[in-house]
């Protein structure tokens, strides 16, 4: 299983959990107790799943659709490095995926 360390928006270590292969950041998050609010269920309606993706990652995950591109235009505190957290799907190339939550989510659709 492919560990996923989440930190709080301040760079703090929040969790490390061990994740099943195939799941978004969003459900991990969700089945961790993990503060990702995710308003539309990973339909890519909102961005209130936002989430930092740790620049070393950013190639081993596919780019984001012109879907999610546009998405995260509602996302305060936008950055490079910035993901929808419903369309990150873990696998075993994420293994050690370090993830840091936004100062806020904006429930924006």
């Amino acid at each position: 299983m492919p560990k996923v360390t989440f930190f709080n928006p301040d760079g703090s270590l929040l969790k490390t959990v061990d994740a099943k292969a195939g799941w978004t950041l969003l459900d991990i998050a969700h089945e961790f107790d993990i503060d990702v609010e995710g308003v539309c269920g990973g339909g890519m309606a909102c961005s209130t799943c936002h989430m930092y993706i740790a620049e070393k990652f950013l190639k081993e995950i596919p780019g984001m659709s012109e879907e999610e591109e546009a998405m995260l235009e509602f996302a305060p505190g936008r950055e490079a490095n910035s993901r929808l957290g419903c369309q990150i799907k873990v696998n075993e190339n994420l293994d050690g995926l370090e993830v840091r939550l936004p100062f806020e989510v904006d429930s924006q659709f």
